[in-house]
């Protein structure tokens, strides 16, 4: 969208009450008009889209979709940017999401402060070492291998969503401490955390997820709802589910040889 410039942007007049705006909503039209779309970045689990000096932020859960003039909006959109191609951008909401317009540095939201604080594990800089410093507190010893990975920004953008898959591949359970891990369990997790999400970013994402034109991923999820019921792809069984932390975890559970409270696998 580089190149843009921004004509106007609508709210519906019912936005609901799970879409979270900065401020009054009204005021992004006044606040963006004219501005030229310069660039795009992801930080964390959130898209940061730049114009001029000014800000768009999405959070998870907020789907952006842009349309060329030939076609119809969508109706159920959150926040509408038209632009003066006679594009436009249409975000809609999953369960919810944010949805915040503002001046650069006029956002104080200790998420997306952190996040870019933090090394993306796509990044270099998310090595061996900086990884390793992650567990050195007596907090994250106690965690579990979920709670450890997907809370407190420990690894900005890394959710339940690609925990699963994560997990899966390094051959650990979520609920494993994080205490009995061994060296090389904490080594193929490492190895499990940058392979995989690497392999998704490859691959457009999931294929439960769609591209700025709806296009769907075509990273094939191991782990996850579109696989609950089916057979594991290592070992054949059913794929069962349970509620855990405060949100459902997926993984091979109460199988022969597999003990849910270590994390490792006693028979392959």
């Amino acid at each position: 969208m580089a190149g843009k410039r921004i004509k106007g942007i609508k709210i519906p007049r019912s936005p609901g009450r799970f879409s979270f705006y900065l401020g009054d909503p009204n005021d992004y039209d006044t606040l963006m008009r004219d501005s030229y779309i310069c660039g795009g970045r992801a930080i964390g689990g959130m898209v940061e889209i730049m114009a001029d000096d000014k800000r768009i932020l999405f959070s998870n859960g907020a789907i952006p979709r842009l349309f060329d003039r030939n076609e119809e909006p969508n109706r159920k959109s959150r926040l509408t940017i038209e632009f003066s191609d006679g594009s436009f951008l249409c975000v809609g909401i999953q369960l919810y999401g944010g949805l915040w317009c503002f001046s650069q540095g006029g956002f104080d939201n200790i998420y997306y402060s952190v996040a870019q604080e933090k090394p993306s594990p796509l990044h270099s800089d998310f090595d061996e070492s900086y990884y390793l410093r992650l567990f050195e507190t007596e907090k994250s010893e106690k965690l579990s291998l979920k709670a450890f990975l997907a809370t407190e920004q420990r690894i900005p953008g890394l959710g339940n969503g690609t925990l699963q898959d994560i997990l899966w591949t390094a051959e650990l359970h979520p609920k494993a401490k994080v205490d009995s891990l061994s060296s090389d369990d904490r080594q193929r997790l490492l190895n499990s955390i940058k392979n995989v999400l690497k392999n998704m970013a490859d691959n457009g994402g999931r294929e439960t997820e769609r591209d700025l034109f709806g296009k769907a991923g075509e990273y094939t999820t191991k782990i996850g709802r579109t696989t609950y019921g089916g057979p594991c792809p290592r070992c054949g069984r059913n794929i069962e589910r349970q509620d855990y932390l405060g949100a459902r975890s997926t993984s091979v559970l109460n199988v022969k040889g597999y003990n849910v409270y270590t994390s490792r696998w006693l028979e392959r």
